[in-house]
């Protein structure tokens, strides 16, 4: 894998050679726009603005015509070279200092961003990488620090170890987090212990998800598509839901139902209920991979719970 940033890790005195490389890419299918009436292609060209009233146009600009600049507010535009901003009086352009550790859970979700690899650079490098992955595994910590990439300024990041490899993130700084007031809900709402209950329950039968079995079906549809369509033949029909969820309005009856109907489709003895609202008589689902005992019935909890969310 090609790295993108190379460096030096500091872990207290010790300095790690590293390279950072990406975690993850895209599967995302690419378009290419086109002119309706003929199907060619469309180019974007870059100009010169100053040379679009010459007689002849303004020409395509080649990569080594193209530089950057900054526009002041009040139009002027600054001219900024690659060699200025690497060498920019910043120690983090080279090197990914530690300023303290912390539990990975007091990150709030929202301030993770892209993941990559760290990697030894040299074989030197490999001694004190192993006693920092060693190190963060046994603490159960994550490294807080801060690295420069060019073109995108400085980051803030934490590393952590997973498996057998340094695992960065770059982290959103705290002042680019919004506040979450406004997505709360505002008024009081009121919860019952058996609806709660219900919840756990459903979720509790969807806790062993193989993570390795989620696929991207958007994308696997356009590729069908792509393929039908190359091929001359009719694209692919939409596959269309035959159950009808409507009718089902109570909270805790809704849970209830599609947990049965969750333990039905892993082979588990479980009521499934209608889910179109039709009052007929429960149905046991058949045991595909044997019968799993049901839990003894609890009794239903009087006590409500009164939560405010927002």
């Amino acid at each position: 894998m090609p790295a993108i940033w190379s460096g030096t890790l500091t872990f207290g005195l010790v300095a790690i050679p590293v390279q950072v490389v990406a975690a993850v890419h895209s599967h995302k299918v690419a378009f290419r726009q086109i002119h309706l009436d003929d199907r060619g292609r469309v180019r974007n060209r870059k100009v010169c603005e100053l040379e679009m009233d010459q007689a002849h146009g303004p020409h395509a600009l080649a990569p080594d015509e193209i530089g950057r600049a900054y526009e002041a507010p009040d139009g002027t535009l600054v001219p900024i070279s690659d060699q200025e901003l690497d060498n920019l009086p910043l120690p983090t352009a080279k090197t990914v200092e530690i300023s303290g550790f912390t539990d990975l859970g007091s990150i709030p979700g929202e301030q993770f961003g892209v993941p990559y690899f760290l990697a030894p650079q040299t074989p030197a490098a490999n001694k004190p990488y192993v006693l920092m992955r060693e190190a963060l595994t046994r603490a159960g910590k994550g490294a807080i620090g801060k690295m420069a990439f060019r073109g995108t300024g400085e980051t803030l990041a934490v590393i952590h170890a997973q498996g057998e490899v340094l695992v960065l993130h770059r982290l959103h700084w705290p002042d680019e987090l919004r506040a979450a007031d406004d997505a709360a809900p505002r008024e009081d709402v009121e919860l019952s212990e058996d609806e709660v209950q219900a919840a756990l329950d459903y979720i509790g039968v969807l806790s062993d998800i193989d993570m390795d079995q989620m696929h991207d079906d958007y994308a696997a549809a356009v590729r069908d598509l792509i393929d039908a369509k190359a091929a001359d033949k009719a694209p692919p029909a939409p596959e269309r839901e035959d159950r009808e969820k409507a009718g089902v309005t109570d909270l805790m009856t809704a849970l209830q139902r599609a947990t049965e109907q969750a333990r039905a489709d892993r082979g588990e003895d479980a009521e499934v209920h209608p889910i179109d609202g039709d009052q007929k008589t429960a149905q046991k689902a058949p045991a595909k991979r044997g019968t799993a005992k049901k839990a003894p019935k609890k009794t239903a909890a009087k006590k409500t719970t009164r939560k405010r969310a927002g």
